[in-house]
């Protein structure tokens, strides 16, 4: 799918008018209400392979496991990513989820931001493990979790992006 070039002037038309009624200067927003990312919730097809993957390929520490309030059987698991901040998962014993789909509102990739050492050893330990990615500059390597799960690995400041601050 692609857009004309009439079309992408108007989106950019578009883009821009959000811009200028929404977007404030640095020092003119107010604080936001929100303390962070307390966790992202992925769904896992298999909680010791996503388990192996996290912590001994991408180097997140599993920091918690118990069983999911929701559904009975099913476990809720629980990674470090850095500053408080925590990604989980659930896997889902007898639930058919089908096939994925993009859809509105789902989760297109996850960005984890990682220091340039750790970016290159996670690096190291895809290539080692076979994983495939793909290297998108010296900063971001996206890749696709077992499950399918789109992540991209940044080594950019947090609030950053290519040298532009986005927080």
């Amino acid at each position: 799918m692609s857009v004309t070039a009439e079309e992408r002037a108007r989106l950019t038309s578009e883009r821009d008018q959000i811009r200028d009624k929404y977007l404030a200067p640095r020092e003119q927003r107010p604080a936001s209400a929100a303390r962070g990312i307390h966790h992202t919730a992925l769904i896992s097809g298999d909680v010791q392979r996503s388990v192996e993957f996290y912590q001994n390929i991408l180097g997140f520490p599993l920091t918690e496991m118990f069983e999911n309030r929701d559904l009975a059987g099913s476990t809720h698991f629980f990674f470090d990513v850095g500053h408080g901040n925590a990604l989980a998962f659930f896997d889902l014993p007898g639930v058919d989820v089908g096939d994925y789909a993009e859809v509105f509102g789902g989760l297109h990739h996850l960005a984890i931001s990682v220091t340039p050492e750790n970016w290159r050893a996670a690096r190291e330990r895809l290539d080692a493990a076979g994983v495939p990615y793909q290297l998108e500059s010296e900063t971001s390597i996206y890749l696709r979790d077992p499950d399918g799960a789109r992540v991209e690995l940044i080594s950019d400041q947090l609030g950053e992006m290519y040298g532009h601050p986005v927080g």
